[in-house]
């Protein structure tokens, strides 16, 4: 099965696929709150990101306020996977054709945004934020939450990649 790319992905409009991005980015943020949970400094960068954006340390940053940047990130997330998505889709389909299926939307692109997306997600927080905004945090524990970072950003990943396929053959 192919999937045509061009106002639509796989059958969905393009404005209703980004919609749907965001809220599988809202669902791999709160898939992730499991490990972030489980880990001695899980939330360390919804803390510390919410304290960037407020101007204020990551002390003094209230668990509410993190959790909700956190999952608002997940969101904005999914739109940038969606946008990732259509743009590497463009370009597959211009140079080999729309290719494989999965689920409702084209493989080669859709594990390209998604590797693209958690990448930058890990890599924004554990490389900008946390060493500018988190300097007493960076300075005592910087490589336990990388690597905490690092397995929860796996998690939010491998969420993203099964559910928009599987979201999109839904609709």
């Amino acid at each position: 099965m192919t999937v045509p790319l061009a106002l639509v992905v796989g059958g969905t409009p393009v404005v209703r696929f980004a919609l749907l991005a965001a809220v599988c980015g809202l669902l791999g943020a709160l898939v992730m709150d499991v490990p972030m949970a489980n880990q001695e400094h899980g939330f360390t960068p919804a803390y510390v990101a919410a304290g960037t954006l407020r101007r204020v340390g990551a002390e003094e940053v209230s668990f509410e306020s993190a959790f909700v940047f956190h999952h608002v990130t997940g969101g904005v997330a999914g739109l940038l996977y969606a946008a990732a998505y259509l743009a590497f889709g463009l370009a597959s389909a211009a140079l080999a054709g729309p290719g494989v299926a999965l689920g409702g939307v084209a493989a080669f692109p859709h594990v390209l945004a998604t590797l693209l997306v958690s990448g930058f997600v890990y890599g924004f927080f554990a490389h900008l934020v946390l060493p500018r905004a988190g300097r007493r945090i960076y300075e005592e524990r910087a490589t336990a939450v990388r690597g905490q970072w690092l397995r929860s950003t796996v998690v939010f990943g491998i969420v993203l990649g099964v559910s928009v396929p599987a979201a999109t053959t839904l609709l």
